[in-house]
């Protein structure tokens, strides 16, 4: 799949493969990632590119600013909740429900980062919507959404309602390892703002599994 998914002189929206990191690791070794790639083939961009990042396990649509007003108006959007985001995931088992709500606070575990766990006292607000797609035999397709940001907040969601992301080594069973070799979670939809024009655009890109 190309990593190109649509490109301006303002912004790029490319797709990550799973296993890629979003930006450089602290070892020498992780440099490779989507914004170095992304700086490669645009060597005018300036600015920190970064606006948003995807785990390294999971794959799909991801945005990154060319120049500096367009990463950080980008940005804003983020942290103002004013970008929609949809995921595919393939989740253990089969739900008895055609959709819901997960509202459960989360913090990072300090002895044991970069796990995520609940924590309805000290945590903070996580807010998943989630539908069935399709049931798989001994597994469910999903469609969730994400109205808060949280790290690993759609892995530790899954996890909490009892069916877990197919794939998921850190929170599904410790012995989760797909045949496929890969978390099953796509970034699937991204929708934002135009940086500039203010224009609404959207991205969809079909889960690999």
């Amino acid at each position: 799949m190309p990593l190109i998914v649509h490109a301006t002189d303002r912004y790029v929206v490319a797709h990550k493969p799973a296993g890629l990191l979003s930006v450089p690791g602290k070892a020498a070794d992780n440099k490779d990632c989507v914004a170095a790639r992304i700086a490669a083939l645009f060597p005018h961009a300036t600015g920190p590119l970064v606006v948003h990042r995807l785990d390294m396990d999971t794959s799909g649509l991801i945005v990154l600013g060319l120049d500096a007003d367009a990463q950080r108006e980008l940005s804003g959007q983020f942290e103002s909740r004013l970008v929609e985001k949809a995921y595919i995931a393939l989740v253990e088992g089969i739900l008895g429900r055609d959709a819901g709500t997960i509202d459960v606070p989360m913090r990072p575990d300090i002895d044991n980062r970069p796990y995520q766990i609940i924590d309805p006292d000290r945590g903070r607000q996580a807010v998943t919507h989630w539908t069935v797609l399709a049931l798989e035999t001994d597994r469910t397709r999903l469609r969730m959404v994400p109205l808060t940001g949280r790290t690993h907040q759609l892995r530790v969601h899954a996890a909490h309602m009892g069916h877990p992301i197919i794939g998921d080594v850190l929170y599904g069973p410790q012995h989760d390892h797909h045949p496929g070799g890969r978390l099953m979670l796509h970034a699937s939809e991204l929708s934002f703002r135009e940086p500039g024009t203010g224009s609404r655009v959207r991205f969809t890109s079909a889960a690999p599994f």
